[in-house]
């Protein structure tokens, strides 16, 4: 559990690299602090059905998001995300078009894009026809 006082240089890293890490130990649930990025992009991975639940739980004034993760198959523990990409850091941006923004897996992952209107998803922001900051894959 990370100390009062850590500054995270780059939250939407952390998160992915906390999902990862939980997803290796086939746990049930992720807790990080929250932002209104991170929230964002939670709601996104799950109406894109990679992630069963997310909410915001506050305690003593801290707001934490939690993320329920999502496993599939007999046992249920095949993991629904088999891989997450950080694509656009802090020190190297990317920036896409509209006509540059990537397939993941010829469609069958996600693309995550910060736009002018806000976070979308690749296929949401190739039928609105804008481009923007490409935050992340997942597949």
């Amino acid at each position: 559990m990370a100390s009062k006082g850590i500054c995270v240089v780059d939250p939407i890293g952390d998160m992915l690299t906390r999902v990862r890490n939980a997803l290796m130990r086939n746990q049930a649930q992720v807790t990080l602090p929250a932002s209104n990025l991170k929230m964002e992009l939670a709601r996104i991975l799950k109406e894109e059905g990679y992630l069963a639940d997310c909410r915001v739980e506050s305690t003593n004034g801290a707001k934490r998001l939690i993320l329920q993760l999502k496993y599939k198959g007999k046992r249920g523990r095949e993991h629904v995300i088999t891989g997450l990409a950080r694509v656009s850091r802090p020190g190297c941006r990317v920036y896409v078009t509209k006509d540059e923004i990537p397939r993941v897996l010829n469609g069958l992952g996600l693309a995550v894009l910060s736009t002018s209107q806000g976070l979308l998803a690749d296929h949401e922001a190739r039928q609105r026809g804008i481009g923007g900051e490409l935050l992340c894959k997942v597949w």
